[in-house]
């Protein structure tokens, strides 16, 4: 299968240490958060995470109405991605994310039709299908 895109980050130091793309552009410092004892103050994975998460699916919403005559544009959809950090009972975590949708110029019904079929083709929906708990919550206005 051809790649259609590939990177690479560096992290150094774990959660108190930075991350740096292979290209320069991302290079950042970590912190523990500080409800998990740390000192805060910089960002965190599950702070990447939710970011990545949150724009590759506005992207998915996008891809899946393209074709379609009621296509949703970027400036009608607003995705907040909520990342949670869980312990998974065997001594280890897991993770626990919630999107909300808001998708203006549709119905519910419509807006519910949409997030559900990017769901399915979202890069990071599919790299955790089955393993991570997703709550899709969609609205319109």
């Amino acid at each position: 299968m051809s790649h259609l895109y590939t990177t690479r980050v560096n992290a150094y130091g774990g959660r108190s240490g930075t991350i740096k793309s292979e290209d320069g552009i991302l290079d950042l410092p970590l912190a523990m958060p500080k409800e998990l004892g740390g000192k805060g103050g910089a960002t965190n994975p599950e702070q990447l995470f939710a970011g990545g998460y949150a724009a590759c699916f506005e992207n998915a919403i996008i891809h899946v109405t393209r074709a379609q005559a009621d296509k949703v544009r970027d400036d009608d959809i607003d995705v907040a991605c909520e990342v949670s950090l869980l312990p998974n009972g065997e001594g280890g975590f897991k993770l626990a994310v919630s999107l909300e949708v808001e998708i203006a110029g549709v119905d519910q019904a419509r807006a519910e039709e949409i997030v559900k079929a990017a769901h399915a083709v979202c890069p990071y929906s599919n790299a955790i299908r089955c393993n991570v708990d997703v709550n899709l919550k969609v609205f319109t206005n």
